[in-house]
């Protein structure tokens, strides 16, 4: 990556995700020069960081500055109030890319006008550059901009580009808000084991430790999830009595359905 490339990058918000972009940003070559983060009250790690990388901080949009990228990274609850005083950040060549669950595009241009917009939605593990981010570029966002911002997501993980806004509330409900679900399936997992016998801190090692590497397995298999579950699964076994249960007609598919939909649903509220 270079500035060339990028042109100046303004970023805004620098809490655990932006924290965390501009982290990777820094680590692929973007030079901090090129960076400016808008944030009220960073915290020492990232004001250490910001000065260490030559970036700029500063609390208010500096006067004259105009971004060729506007990274918002900042809470759905306060994006209302930030986004007036970010305008004379947006020019022509501006894109603007956006990581706020449920704050649409239209919501966005009623405070800085037409633009080139990105709405993206991460997940929690882009902090350790293990995320995935669900992506939809509006019609404004030129092929060589859309690159550009792809380029910047990946840093924390792959990117995926979805069709449409609406799909990004979809999004939202799997991968954006599945590593809780995951956390929920170790704690499950652990107090089970409790229940059957092993002491709490040895069943949350043990439920902890089988999902991390169970998913460390997947990472690197190029086989879909159905093979690595056949793979472990022997005919009258352990693994196939607890699957028999887990995989009822009314277990764990139906749960799935209704949680993500529910999800789903409170993206498609939050957007209103």
């Amino acid at each position: 990556m270079s500035q060339s490339v990028f042109g100046h990058i303004v970023l805004v918000g620098a809490g655990n995700m932006g924290g965390a972009m501009l982290s990777g940003w820094l680590k692929n070559g973007i030079p901090g020069s090129a960076v400016t983060v808008l944030d009220p009250g960073p915290s020492d790690a990232m004001k250490t960081l910001i000065a260490e990388a030559g970036a700029q901080h500063a609390v208010t949009p500096p006067a004259g500055l105009v971004a060729d990228i506007l990274f918002l990274a900042v809470k759905p609850q306060v994006m209302d109030a930030v986004l007036p005083g970010l305008k004379g950040l947006v020019g022509p060549q501006t894109t603007v890319v956006s990581v706020a669950a449920g704050k649409t595009i239209a919501s966005m241009e009623a405070h800085l006008g037409p633009a080139g917009m990105v709405r993206a939605m991460p997940n929690t593990p882009a902090m350790i550059g293990r995320g995935i981010t669900g992506a939809f570029a509006n019609g404004a966002v030129t092929e060589t901009k859309r690159d550009i911002v792809d380029r910047l997501l990946k840093v924390s993980g792959p990117v995926e580009w979805v069709d449409s806004e609406a799909a990004i509330n979809a999004v939202t409900a799997l991968s954006g808000s599945g590593p809780a679900y995951v956390f929920y399936l170790v704690e499950c997992m652990a107090e089970a084991g409790r229940k059957a016998g092993l002491p709490a801190d040895l069943s949350m090692r043990l439920a902890r430790e089988t999902v991390a590497g169970a998913g460390e397995l997947m990472h690197q298999s190029p086989d879909p999830a159905s093979k690595l579950r056949q793979n472990v699964t022997s005919p009258g076994g352990t693994t196939a009595a607890a699957l028999s249960v887990l995989m009822a007609e009314d277990a764990m598919q139906p749960l799935f359905d209704a949680a993500i939909e529910a999800a789903r649903k409170r993206a498609e509220e939050l957007a209103q």
